[in-house]
């Protein structure tokens, strides 16, 4: 039945090859001759990085934050689902409390959710959400959803993906970041602004 509900959706659900080519707006920027930035021109603060080279520890980071099965699930994550849905469940029923809600989202869903700004919170969003990443999944290998979804994930302070945060939080490269740095980076998705130490 379930999976019946979904499919049911598909023929209203917006092209998922619009997410396979994705081509993401980029800063420019103009140096001076000895290599100093002097001025950055964009739309959304962005530096595209390929997956190669980002380092292994942002990606365990980001992987341990927002969706530790991601290499063993097909674009949903089943029982953090029901955990969610159980927790959501407790929180409005026995607390009384709306504003305590947590997803359950997978790094693909959240991919799928950011390139179609689409903010509704919704059952039906949601199941169009599963039904995507689950194509997704299919046409995509997991390393180049994960280096989408690095370079796309707002991250507070104008800063769209890993490298552009890592310049305005730090004033570093990503191969220069420590841990610490990493870690808190991967804290940013949830919360950008709750989480920034300068807020």
């Amino acid at each position: 039945i379930i999976f019946y509900t979904l499919w049911g959706y598909s023929s209203e659900l917006p092209s998922y090859e619009k997410i396979v080519e994705y081509k993401p707006n980029l800063s420019s920027r103009i140096y001076s001759s000895d290599g100093l930035l002097l001025k950055s021109f964009y739309t959304e603060e962005r530096i595209f990085i390929p997956v190669d080279r980002i380092p292994q520890n942002i990606k365990y980071a980001f992987l341990a934050s927002e969706d530790k099965n991601f290499y063993n699930h097909p674009g949903f994550d089943f029982k953090s689902i029901v955990r969610a849905s159980s927790q959501n469940i407790y929180n409005y029923l026995f607390l009384r409390d709306k504003s305590r809600l947590i997803g359950a989202s997978t790094i693909t869903q959240q991919l799928i959710k950011n390139l179609l700004k689409d903010n509704e919170r919704t059952i039906i969003r949601k199941l169009k959400e599963i039904i995507l990443a689950i194509k997704l999944e299919r046409e995509l290998a997991k390393e180049k959803i994960l280096e989408l979804y690095l370079n796309e994930i707002y991250l507070g302070r104008g800063a769209f993906g890993i490298v552009a945060a890592s310049e305005k939080y730090f004033g570093k490269t990503l191969s220069e970041l420590d841990i610490e740095e990493m870690a808190m980076l991967a804290a940013l998705p949830k919360a950008p602004s709750n989480y920034d130490p300068q807020d």
